[in-house]
């Protein structure tokens, strides 16, 4: 039976949304100390009404990362092992610090727009981001909201892509990233194995909220099952321009210690770009969702 304290709650933890398409910010929270399931379904409601939260001044460790993390669901591990945190192989490193000339992790993670891991059969359910290292200038993260790009498509893209599949692979601009980068390696045959072509839904329902959203990327998806190259790419093309526009978006200017939890069944993001010389790094984990439907 629960504790009294477990069925509390915390009246100085505040939610505060965005004057923005989506998006809030969780103040007072410390999620270094346990949290109460009070306070845990009241921030899992949150993360459903804004798709993206943002703790402010969390100075947690990995370990605590992970813990908040699988309250959620277990986590993925990315494919790229060789950068995750030692001790932490569900920690992926995101940076652009070179130590004697390598990578310490993904320096070049979100250049494409993308719902994470929607090239595996259970794709992501949702990101953490937490701040270790910040640039003076850029590092933004932008998120657009695919609830509203699906509510707001015009009615020729909806009858054009309703019940409709499309297939997503990791591979998909892998190529072109190791040409412009030192970030990404030569994938080795498990690795390969281990992200093979995946078929879902354009649209897909959320299995929480009920909503609709669009489930394409710029970066995952190749195609569209079922019809020709020309037709499916041109089609791509008009969802992707109209996915991201700008009354969608949610930009991020991260703080020092903020920790940002997505919902990558209801939005899509992009690593705005961080010059050569400012540093970056974050630590990210990522919750299994479901096959969409």
């Amino acid at each position: 039976m629960p504790q009294a304290a477990d069925r509390s709650i915390d009246e100085s933890i505040q939610i505060r949304a965005f004057d923005a398409p989506l998006g809030a910010e969780v103040i007072g929270l410390d999620l270094s100390k346990p949290l109460s399931q009070a306070d845990f379904a009241r921030i899992h409601r949150a993360h459903l009404d804004h798709h993206v939260l943002v703790f402010r001044d969390q100075r947690i460790t990995p370990e605590q990362q992970v813990t908040f993390s699988k309250r959620f669901g277990p986590l993925q591990i990315h494919v790229l092992k060789q950068f995750a945190l030692a001790g932490h192989p569900e920690v992926l490193i995101v940076s652009n610090v070179l130590e004697n000339g390598k990578p310490i992790g993904l320096g070049d993670a979100g250049h494409f727009w993308h719902s994470d891991l929607s090239y595996k059969e259970t794709p992501s359910l949702g990101s953490l981001l937490h701040a270790q290292e910040l640039p003076k200038v850029g590092g933004d993260t932008l998120f657009s909201n695919q609830h509203l790009a699906w509510d707001t498509l015009p009615e020729h893209l909806r009858r054009a892509v309703e019940g409709r599949r499309a297939e997503h692979t990791y591979l998909a601009k892998y190529a072109e990233l190791q040409k412009r980068s030192p970030w990404r390696p030569n994938l080795t045959p498990e690795q390969i194995a281990q992200v093979k072509p995946v078929v879902h839904p354009i649209v897909r329902t959320h299995p929480e909220n009920g909503r609709r959203a669009l489930f394409v990327s710029e970066h995952f998806t190749t195609r569209i099952i079922d019809m020709p190259e020309d037709e499916s790419r041109a089609l791509l093309d008009e969802i992707f321009a109209h996915s991201v526009k700008p009354e969608f978006l949610y930009r991020h200017e991260w703080r020092d210690h903020d920790m940002v939890f997505w919902d990558n069944r209801s939005v899509m993001h992009l690593a705005a770009g961080t010059p050569d010389d400012e540093r970056r790094k974050l630590y990210r984990t990522t919750i299994e969702g479901d096959a969409p439907f």
